[in-house]
């Protein structure tokens, strides 16, 4: 998550590694590595202005982004080190400003607002270049997984409002086109395996979550009745709960079950819709296993009915967590642990908040602990109090 001009502080990014057992932070003297559970400071270091760090799993591989125009730190640079051997392993120079970076142990993903551009991780050789719509808010997600790995942006085809694009990274061709909202998207994530993807709009009402890649509406969950910016969607690693921030004081968590969230099956789909749309529908299917080009043009101009994408009331949230007054409106970038029931919460002013989950009655989080990610000893505050 970028931070820059949004924290009231030096933290420049901040996110979760791939499994949500390390979180990293820049600042405009370096980078941090913190580990989750039990929390403590695993690695600093003081290396001048970092905008982007992101981490492969739990391993020594580390991306780095220059914030500064220097030469050495460059926003345009992007350095592969070993933070073990101390070493810069590559280094890749683009023309533009790199906004994000994604990883997982098959590619490595580099977004710029025009291109996105798909490295094999093995050899750091390009694999694919993708010309995209002005994307100045980096919108694209990897998916953790080796064997699905899927990569998700907006498709670059005019009418593509609230349009999903699932890509396969290894294979380098476009799988489906997802029609996730009627407003542009905000915010897009895989889970872990690569089997689903969830989705927000910018108008941050609804949060929807898609099979990968057949792309069919498995559940739909209401955040609030009026519009506000989502921040940070994140799907716990056993699949099993969903959490989203927003601008608000809440983090919301859903249960992914199957008490009656899931969409009908194909012969309710069947009684609902008339013979030609489910031929058109066959057919958009088929042709959406050709290449990008293809994909794009079967389905750019093709919208679902409203009888169909709407056919349940998204259901409310399983458990919610209340942020401290100070954190209140910041960015944040949430996580369930996979080692605990546990909520962890990352907020713009540079605090780690763990709020304990009751997996069978729900309700409301309590915070448990609190600590700091921009002093030289992060502690926890007593009582997990401010």
């Amino acid at each position: 998550m970028n931070l820059a001009g949004k924290a009231p502080n030096d933290i420049l990014f901040v996110d979760f590694n791939q499994d949500f057992s390390c979180v990293s932070i820049s600042t405009r003297n370096g980078y941090k590595i913190f580990n989750c559970d039990p929390f403590g400071k695993c690695y600093n270091k003081s290396d001048g202005g970092i905008g982007i760090v992101e981490m492969l799993f739990c391993t020594s591989l580390v991306a780095l982004v220059g914030a500064g125009e220097q030469a050495a730190f460059s926003p345009r640079r992007l350095q592969i080190i070993n933070t073990k051997r101390q070493s810069v392993i590559c280094e890749l120079l683009f023309v533009n400003t790199v906004l994000a970076v994604k990883m997982n142990r098959k590619r490595l993903i580099v977004v710029l607002e025009e291109h996105i551009y798909i490295y094999d991780i093995g050899n750091m050789k390009l694999q694919h270049t993708i010309d995209t719509n002005p994307n100045p808010n980096a919108l694209c997600a990897l998916s953790p997984s080796s064997d699905n790995c899927y990569l998700a942006y907006p498709p670059n085809s005019a009418g593509a409002t609230g349009e999903l694009l699932i890509f396969d990274a290894l294979n380098s061709q476009a799988v489906n086109i997802i029609q996730a909202h009627k407003s542009p998207l905000s915010s897009v994530v895989f889970n872990y395996d690569g089997t689903m993807v969830a989705t927000a709009s910018d108008k941050g009402t609804v949060i929807r979550v898609f099979a990968v890649p057949g792309g069919q509406k498995l559940f739909q969950f209401r955040r609030g009745t009026y519009p506000a910016r989502i921040y940070s969607i994140s799907f716990s690693l056993n699949n099993t709960m969903l959490c989203v921030s927003s601008e608000t004081d809440t983090v919301h968590i859903y249960k992914l079950t199957d008490e009656g969230q899931k969409e009908p099956q194909h012969s309710s789909l069947s009684r609902r819709t008339s013979s030609g749309e489910r031929k058109y529908l066959t057919s958009v299917y088929d042709t959406l296993k050709s290449p990008l080009a293809s994909a794009t043009a079967a389905v750019g101009t093709y919208l679902l009915p409203d009888a169909i994408t709407e056919m349940w009331d998204p259901q409310r949230d399983f458990a919610f967590a209340k942020l401290p007054s100070s954190s209140k409106g910041l960015p944040s970038l949430v996580a369930l642990s996979g080692s605990s029931p546990q909520l962890m919460v990352v907020t713009g002013d540079g605090y780690f908040y763990s709020y304990n989950v009751d997996l069978q009655l729900g309700g409301e989080c309590i915070l448990v602990k609190q600590y700091t990610l921009d002093v030289e000893d992060s502690t926890p505050s007593p009582n997990g109090s401010d």
